[in-house]
């Protein structure tokens, strides 16, 4: 299944897809050299717009829940996109910890995670899942949506170390965004006891800001491989600090980056003779699950929140209070399935693009966060894997859009290397 893309929109796309395609070459050669400086996150997922004039990534999760949506028959390249990640952490591995959110009810999620163990144990690992919740002794059977059973363990640790009752893994990989910060338990671990992702890739240090400055200087780049302007492909966005929604603090400086940016906007639609009316998101600087999200087409509209929408803005995933925000150049999606509007996801392991699906809301318009309560996926609208194009083909056939998706995903992943380089507070 490929989505319907508004017909009137697509010349300039098809543009940045033709020379996607024309510089396939030049892309992959540009790629492999950007691989050997740069570490790769294990695994990402990817959030895209695709406005017909405009493709464009708006969040990189690096600690992606929804495996179980991808589609089953890439099953094989998600398990040799495992081995290569494995095998560059660590050659000998055999045992690995697999450290979940803290959810015993979101069973949904859970088969996120019996979907990432099943990858991993195809590699040939033994897999276990640890968890954090504060209060679980003794294991924990429970009974999945689609029949399967998972164990969750209580983490112990012993020394430097952490495992389970008779199980020391070589390595934990982190399902857990660490939104309300890092426990004890996961600190100042044996060097030889790999803990992916990083513990400041978690949300309590992580900011949003830092990765589209790296992901700003990544989209350069590339535009001038490929000969595009970046804009097609590079969100603009702003900061303001010291916000304090409950107290209406920090509105002007709200209210005056939210006008900047649109009038920047506004110059780019003109240039590109796009008739749409500017819209900016402003969300958290920090933190996941689509809170603290507000569509916003004047600066007026932040200088009159009412009561709901501060309180709204107010708090993230935890409770944890919002006191930066980011102000992000609103891309439109102008993809659908059966008439709701949708936006493709795209997952890695390593610099591996293994496949996707489309998030779908019918409550919500081309202009809003589609990540909110009544979203659903659909897992095998991704026909093809997105890792290879077809020069036989049209720019906008199936195959060619989802390399192009892939693509963009790759560029996404190389910035939350370099991110994770720059804010790696041991070079800090």
């Amino acid at each position: 299944m490929v989505p319907h893309l508004t017909t009137a929109l697509t010349g300039p796309l098809l543009d940045i897809e033709r020379h996607v395609l024309e510089a396939q070459a030049k892309i992959e050669h540009w790629f492999r050299m950007q691989w050997q400086e740069h570490a790769t996150p294990f695994y990402s997922s990817v959030d895209l717009r695709n406005a017909g004039f405009k493709l464009a990534p708006v969040d990189t999760n690096l600690f992606p829940g929804g495996f179980n949506n991808l589609n089953p028959a890439f099953m094989s390249l998600s398990v040799q996109a495992a081995r290569v990640a494995v095998e560059k952490m660590c050659s000998s591995a055999q045992r690995f910890l697999i450290i979940p959110e803290n959810h015993t009810r979101n069973l949904f999620y859970l088969q996120n995670v019996a979907a990432l163990a099943d990858i991993l144990r195809k590699t040939g690992l033994t897999v276990r899942i640890g968890s954090l919740i504060p209060d679980l002794t003794e294991p924990l059977v429970l009974d999945l949506p689609d029949g399967q059973l998972m164990k969750l363990e209580p983490l112990r640790r012993t020394g430097d170390r952490i495992g389970l009752e008779g199980f020391d893994p070589c390595a934990i990989l982190l399902n857990n965004d660490l939104s309300a910060g890092a426990p004890d338990i996961l600190q100042h671990l044996d060097p030889m006891q790999t803990l992916l992702p990083p513990l400041h890739a978690g949300w309590a240090t992580r900011l949003k800001s830092n990765h589209f400055k790296a992901y700003r200087d990544v989209a350069d780049a590339f535009a001038r491989v490929i000969g595009i302007d970046p804009w097609l492909i590079d969100p603009y966005f702003a900061t303001c600090g010291e916000v304090d929604f409950q107290a209406r603090e920090g509105e002007e400086c709200l209210a005056n980056h939210v006008e900047s940016l649109l009038a920047r906007i506004r110059v780019k639609y003109k240039e590109y003779g796009v008739d749409k009316e500017p819209f900016v998101i402003v969300k958290a600087d920090a933190g996941t699950y689509g809170m603290g999200i507000m569509t916003v087409k004047s600066p007026d509209e932040v200088r009159d929140l009412n009561r709901r929408q501060r309180n709204k803005m107010a708090v993230v995933k935890e409770g944890l209070p919002v006191s930066q925000v980011l102000v992000q150049e609103g891309v439109y999606t102008f993809e659908s399935i059966n008439e709701a509007v949708a936006e493709p996801v795209v997952y890695m392991m390593d610099h591996f693009v293994i496949g996707g699906f489309y998030r779908v809301h019918t409550g919500r318009g081309a202009d809003e966060n589609l990540n909110s309560p009544g979203m659903h996926f659909v897992p095998l609208a991704f026909e093809e894997t997105g890792s290879y194009a077809d020069v036989t083909a049209r720019p906008d056939a199936p195959v060619n859009r989802f390399y192009t998706y892939g693509v963009l995903a790759r560029l996404a992943a190389l910035a939350a290397a370099i991110e994770l380089e720059n804010t790696d507070p041991e070079f800090a």
